[in-house]
């Protein structure tokens, strides 16, 4: 298959994202937690409050990209194609290397003392149920495989639909983005109950939005690229805006926050995430190059088993500029991002030199 060149530069661009996230974690966990955030947060300081909402705010559009990313290749699935074979040619792709990372994960943390046997354990034990202790980041892989799964469900629907059929699916999923700050301001709305959370409008929400916005931009929209462009800016400013300041509003230092309070606006289907991701998306949509440069391309088809390890690098970075060079905090989470990004590229790249690399890191 050719490869779609603006894709590639999409995953590494959100594979970086994902990474810069994880980073800025370290700047407002709850003390005594793990290198990912907690269910309490704290920030120390206004400077780590500024630049956390800032990088970690613009950054969480990476989910929503990777999801449209699978979505714009895979939707629909091949007419030819039945729903075994797309099902066994997903499985083959992600479920070794994640199972394999899972195991890895519950593991060698015991090595430098992270998790004592108990705990890993109790991970292993757990494999089939959901990620372990100290993989927090490998939650993305329940919503991708739930999205993978539904595909030769809609992809009948999406061969026929038209623009217009298309545009009411997203205006429904858009007003869904909606229900986080509906439940803050109004309470339960549209059926929502102590019995009941399954609302009006849930089955028209979550990440299969984002997998119709994917096949109604590659199909249906005709826009030329200078407006694509000006509009993807513009979405993308007004979403990253939101973004960041949904946090920073809330986020003040000195106070023990509820994670889930301060990061209403970070969910990844709120509506100003559905705008960052889309504008972002636009405007990826306006490279035109015939191919990427090598290092992208190789660095794209590396994403996966990227994201799949980054963890274990990122803990070994925030001690060195954190802790032991003690950066500020406006230079030590895109360092700590960057160098784990390269050590990840560079561990990869030498994986993938293995025979039957693939079942590894994908």
């Amino acid at each position: 298959m050719k490869r779609i060149v603006f894709l590639d530069y999409i995953r590494v661009f959100a594979c970086f994202l994902v990474i810069l996230v994880h980073a800025s974690e370290n700047f407002y966990g709850a003390p005594g937690s793990t290198d990912m955030a907690g269910p309490q947060s704290f920030l120390a300081n206004e400077t780590d409050r500024l630049w956390v909402s800032v990088y970690d705010g613009f950054s969480r559009m990476a989910v929503p990209l990777f999801m449209i990313v699978s979505a714009f290749l895979l939707a629909p699935m091949k007419e030819e194609q039945s729903m075994w074979q797309f099902y066994r040619q997903r499985c083959l792709r992600i479920l070794p290397p994640f199972f394999i990372f899972m195991i890895l994960y519950s593991t060698l943390p015991m090595l430098w003392g992270q998790i004592d046997g108990e705990t890993s354990m109790k991970d292993l034990s757990r494999i089939f149920l959901n990620f372990p202790t100290l993989a927090g980041h490998l939650w993305f892989m329940y919503p991708l495989i739930s999205l993978y799964l539904f595909i030769p469900m809609i992809s009948p629907w999406l061969r026929k639909a038209t623009a217009k059929e298309e545009r009411f699916f997203i205006g429904l999923f858009v007003l869904s983005t909606c229900m986080p700050y509906l439940n803050r301001w109004c309470g339960e709305v549209w059926g929502q109950c102590f019995w009941n959370e399954y609302h009006m409008l849930w089955y028209f929400s979550g990440y299969l939005g984002y997998l119709v916005l994917a096949h109604y931009i590659r199909v249906h929209l005709t826009w030329n690229r200078s407006k694509r462009f000006t509009v993807g800016i513009i979405l993308m400013v007004i979403g990253a805006v939101w973004t960041i300041y949904s946090f920073y509003v809330q986020a003040i230092p000195g106070v023990l926050h509820s994670t889930p309070v301060i990061e209403i606006g970070w969910a990844f289907c709120t509506i100003n995430c559905v705008l960052l991701t889309t504008g972002t998306f636009l405007m990826f949509t306006c490279i035109e190059r015939p191919q990427a440069p090598k290092l992208v391309t190789e660095t794209s088809k590396l994403s996966y088993g990227m994201y799949l390890m980054h963890i274990f690098w990122l803990g070994l970075w925030v001690t060195v500029f954190k802790n032991t060079l003690a950066l500020p905090t406006v230079a030590a989470i895109p360092c700590i991002a960057v160098v784990t990004f390269i050590c990840c590229l560079v561990t990869t790249k030498i994986i993938s030199f293995i025979p039957g690399s693939k079942w590894i890191v994908g």
